[in-house]
């Protein structure tokens, strides 16, 4: 494989994007490419065949386009369906899981909160996760509404404000000290969340954890890029207008059928 080919990336939107800055930030010199499958968004909601089959529909996309290493930038998509890519695709997957890990091994209160979706609370990946913490009480809360608001461009919106305190305050209430973020949608809503929860809460998101995993998995191939720039595509199946609005005007944004 060649160490120019760019890492490709897919999630059931926009919300892996907060994963591509991580990935762009610790590896300027990479070729990327970002699939947004916003007209399937979101994920969460659908059956674990429904994303298996989106899963392997992006990364054969991502795949023609000559991707030397796939990052899946959705944890609903990663807890469902990453087993299956890595069986059936010859070429390395990194996955998105919520930061349980973290979160568990620091907490004072032994009381943790994950705000996540449907079908990553459901997954058995997750629930298999959960298994390793049992002395950490750990707060489940299904973010009903959220992708959608987002990929509407309605981030600030009273509605994700009112949204938010719902979900959070019973978890403020139980006594939890970290706030786990389990979708890649969600980092952009941290600014919000800090509003609404006290100071000693600290969040946690998955996107650093992945860069760094993508870094080591590429450095172990000998597959880094030794190029001296790079560049970035996003494709996206809807309206690109709220991409380019979290990404900035100045990367190329594709609209496609895919």
């Amino acid at each position: 494989m060649h160490h120019s080919n760019p890492i490709g990336l897919f999630d059931s939107g926009i919300g892996g994007t907060s994963i591509w800055k991580e990935i762009h930030a610790l590896l300027p010199n990479e070729d990327t490419i970002y699939l947004a499958d916003s007209k399937n968004a979101p994920y969460g909601l659908k059956s674990k065949e429904e994303i298996i089959h989106l899963s392997r529909k992006n990364t054969e996309f991502l795949l023609n386009n000559n991707a030397k290493i796939i990052v899946v930038a959705c944890n609903t998509a990663t807890t469902n369906a990453i087993k299956e890519l890595r069986s059936s695709y010859d070429v390395p997957f990194i996955g998105i899981e919520p930061a349980i890990k973290p979160a568990a091994n620091k907490s004072s209160t032994n009381t943790i909160g994950i705000l996540a979706t449907k079908g990553t609370l459901n997954s058995e990946l997750f629930n298999q996760a959960v298994l390793n913490y049992p002395n950490t009480k750990i707060i489940e809360q299904v973010g009903h509404g959220l992708v959608q608001l987002i990929e509407e461009g309605q981030i600030e919106s009273e509605e994700m404000t009112q949204l938010l305190i719902k979900y959070i305050s019973p978890m403020i209430k139980k006594n939890i000290d970290y706030l786990v973020l389990g979708c890649s949608h969600y980092p952009y809503l941290i600014p919000q969340i800090k509003k609404i929860i006290p100071k000693h809460i600290q969040i946690i998101d998955s996107g650093e954890a992945v860069a760094l995993q993508t870094k080591n998995v590429l450095s172990e191939n000998n597959n880094l890029s030794n190029a001296k720039t790079s560049s970035a595509i996003f494709y996206t199946n809807t309206n690109p207008s709220v991409l380019k609005k979290i990404i900035g005007s100045s990367y190329i944004i594709i609209e496609a059928d895919f």
